[in-house]
């Protein structure tokens, strides 16, 4: 087990697996990316890849970021104030599609690495990430694929890996003011270290090697479903609670925005079209309802065992 932190092979994971991933959804959709590389005056920069108004996709971003200061953001030493003050490199990849079928779920997936250093000392180094699925209509048979498939790519590091980080991901993706999960979840991570560096950069590559595996079947299956004005209505109703918990709880954007990063590709995860309503509730027995009785209740897709 090696201890040494790898920027340079890191890096080259990230980028790969932003090209390898826009390629797959260019061929989903019918259309090209736009490809937007930017610098970062505080130190870094990265690469924004963007399809609006595709066949497929309303909005599509894949990002990919890496950038250096010489103070860890709020957000990024909150779990470890110990670390507060350090200087600090970052890197990975997010990204959020938003598909125009009600039918084909919104999707988010992140991997990302993170290095706090200090003078005289070694670097500290932690890497995070997950993906998570947001339906608007839900398909058991897609939640099952898509918790089988992160499963999938957990289980050759360990059995309780999935169990571990599927549960942490309904903590995670959950809007506290709404008392609801945000979608059907997937799984979720921080703080990866503790058997080091080779370890957690290995689990990490399959996370985000497994997205396309993951996704891109539930979207075959669904992208010709049948939708008219009401579907489209309740995906926009709906698209608000994503936006409600990318600006007030998620981690990414805080740290984005605080460590001074580019608004653009930060906020490129926000649906083109959202709509609110005052104390709206759906029909009882109708297929809106079905979403929140059935799908957003932190169900377990796959067998687990008992949280110890």
């Amino acid at each position: 087990m090696s201890a040494a932190v790898d920027l340079v092979a890191a890096k080259a994971f990230f980028t790969g697996l932003q090209d390898s991933i826009v390629a797959g959804l260019s061929d989903a959709d019918g259309l090209r990316f736009r490809r937007d590389a930017w610098e970062r005056p505080e130190g870094g920069g990265g690469a924004s890849c963007l399809l609006e108004e595709g066949r497929l996709f309303e909005r599509a971003g894949v990002a990919f970021s890496h950038v250096m200061g010489d103070k860890l953001p709020p957000s990024a030493s909150a779990g470890r104030p110990e670390l507060a003050g350090r200087g600090f490199e970052a890197m990975g990849v997010s990204l959020v599609l938003h598909p125009r079928n009600p039918f084909v779920p919104t999707v988010h997936m992140n991997v990302r690495l993170f290095t706090a250093s200090k003078a005289g000392e070694a670097p500290v180094f932690w890497f995070g990430g997950g993906m998570d699925l947001t339906p608007y209509y839900g398909f058991e048979e897609d939640a099952v694929h898509f918790h089988a498939t992160c499963k999938a790519a957990l289980d050759p590091f360990g059995e309780a890996f999935y169990p571990r980080f599927k549960r942490w991901c309904d903590r995670y993706f959950f809007l506290k003011h709404r008392n609801e999960p945000r979608g059907i979840g997937g799984i979720f991570f921080d703080d990866l270290s503790e058997d080091g560096f080779d370890a957690a950069f290995a689990l990490t590559r399959s996370v985000g090697g497994h997205f396309l595996e993951a996704y891109l079947p539930i979207v075959a299956r669904r992208r010709d479903h049948a939708w008219g004005e009401r579907e489209r209505d309740f995906q926009a109703y709906r698209r608000g609670r994503y936006v409600e918990f990318n600006l007030v709880f998620d981690r990414g954007t805080l740290f984005g925005l605080q460590s001074g990063g580019r608004t653009e590709s930060i906020l490129m995860s926000l649906p083109p079209i959202v709509k609110w309503r005052y104390d709206w509730h759906p029909a009882a027995g109708s297929p809106e309802a079905a979403l929140y009785e059935r799908f957003l209740t932190g169900r377990d897709w796959i067998a687990l065992p008992p949280e110890a």
